[in-house]
């Protein structure tokens, strides 16, 4: 890389940040792509990885791998911790919790959001948000645990309770989700238990609307209620989850009136989204607005205000009501760097106009939603569709071909091939589900310590 070229620095490798590095490439730029798991994942299929459906390598592909034909992007592994404008620079913390600092001419903000618990991030410890493969693979570990054990207890509430799964949250991802362990239940483990029968197994749907998929068409959201239901999904709709604990939630009416109990040990939060710590942070060293989220307020071409150097692109954006979905963000990546190239010919920067390209929801095998514009489809044809476009969107060539070969397979079979999941060890109180500390090796005499 040339020290004197332009430095563009993208904080973020999910869909934002990935194609804006794309549209770079060969530029007359140095890129360095900064990502805290050195990866692109491909967040919309994160449910079909947590139950079983596909494997790691089908949603996510190793940054370096991405762009190592390209010289003039580097890729770093590490968490933005800190932004000075002044000089120009970001701190970045490694996973070893040291720092090191990379300086910048231009910078991309693409980091995102997190799950947000409303003000309880004590619900976190039971129960998992959708965001990254770390939450999959729990949520995964929590689901197929549970039917693990409810096998080696006697009937009665306790067996009911790891047989009950919780949903907070009607949007795409808490429908999905529900669908899934659903088919799980009735499908995949359908013949696999002695003691007990998994389709059986309750799982509950919360939300504080009156419909799930609020963002679809009405006629839509219907339909996928209907097939929920169908499913054996108990929906219960203008209730908040107010309290989560290790066996069980409280839900609360929003018009007011006697909280529920529900007794149930595994609870996955879809619920709500906020801006990751260091957008916040940046917000408040340029003394720009956000919403209650932590969106970033910005002008028309997404940058900061009073910041030309500084973009804002995918969720964090502030602005228009932009959606919170991936089409945004590669569109957001896609006019950032067409902006970058403007300012390297010496042209106009244009503002950022935003084409909806349609919503997709996966509601179970065979049936889902789509919605572009004036197209709505739905049942096996809103199936077909939904595969189609998530592959066309998958990162590298290896990853949509053996994602076609997987899904192809699913259509002649309902299988689950990656139910694999791993307990973790008695030294890892991270780790949700362990064996006890019965079995670790005595403590050495004092002499030998």
């Amino acid at each position: 890389m040339s020290s004197q070229r332009r430095k563009v620095l993208i904080i973020g490798g999910g869909f934002g940040g990935l194609f804006c590095a794309r549209r770079l490439a060969k530029v007359d730029v140095d890129v360095t792509l900064l990502d805290r798991s050195a990866e692109h994942l491909f967040q919309p299929l994160l449910y079909q990885c947590a139950t079983g459906k596909l494997s790691i390598g089908h949603i996510s592909r190793p940054l370096r791998e991405e762009f190592a034909r390209h010289s003039n992007i580097r890729t770093l592994l590490g968490e933005a911790n800190e932004l000075d404008p002044d000089a120009r620079t970001v701190t970045v913390l490694r996973p070893d919790e040291t720092t090191f600092v990379v300086d910048y001419d231009v910078l991309v903000l693409a980091a995102g959001m997190r799950q947000s618990y409303l003000g309880h991030e004590e619900f976190a410890h039971w129960a998992p948000g959708m965001k990254t493969l770390d939450d999959a693979l729990e949520i995964r570990q929590r689901i197929f645990t549970a039917f693990e054990i409810a096998e080696t207890l006697p009937p009665g509430p306790e067996r009911t309770s790891w047989l009950t799964f919780a949903v907070a949250g009607g949007g795409p991802t808490g429908v999905e989700l529900a669908g899934q362990i659903r088919e799980v239940a009735t499908l995949t483990l359908n013949n696999e238990f002695h003691s007990i029968q998994p389709e059986e197994a309750r799982v509950l749907l919360f939300d504080g609307g009156d419909r799930v998929l609020k963002s679809f068409a009405p006629d839509l959201s219907a339909k996928a209620g209907e097939k929920l239901t169908e499913l054996g999904v108990e929906m219960h709709f203008g209730v908040h989850v107010t309290d989560v604990r290790r066996d069980g939630v409280t839900v609360t009416a929003k018009q007011g009136g006697a909280q529920q109990q529900f007794e149930t040990r595994t609870v996955l939060w879809t619920a709500g989204v906020e801006a990751v710590p260091f957008a916040r942070h940046v917000a408040e060293v340029l003394g720009a607005s956000t919403d209650r989220g932590g969106r970033i307020q910005v002008e028309p071409d997404l940058t900061v205000p009073g910041h030309p150097e500084i973009f804002v692109i995918g969720d964090l954006v502030g602005r228009d009501r932009l959606p919170g979905v991936a089409e945004n963000a590669m569109q957001g990546g896609l006019h950032a760097a067409a902006c970058i190239r403007r300012d390297l010919a010496g042209q106009p920067r244009r503002p950022y106009r935003y084409r909806d390209l349609g919503s997709a929801a996966y509601i179970s095998h065979g049936n889902a939603l789509l919605q572009v514009g004036p197209i709505r489809l739905s049942g096996y044809l809103g199936w077909a569709a939904w595969g189609l476009i998530h592959i066309a969107f998958l990162t590298g060539v290896s990853n949509r071909i053996s994602t076609v070969v997987t899904w192809l397979a699913s259509i002649a079979r309902a299988g689950r091939y990656h139910r694999a999941f791993m307990l973790g060890a008695a030294d890892r109180p991270e780790q949700r589900y362990t064996y006890s500390t019965w079995d670790l090796p005595e403590p050495a005499p004092p002499e030998y310590r």
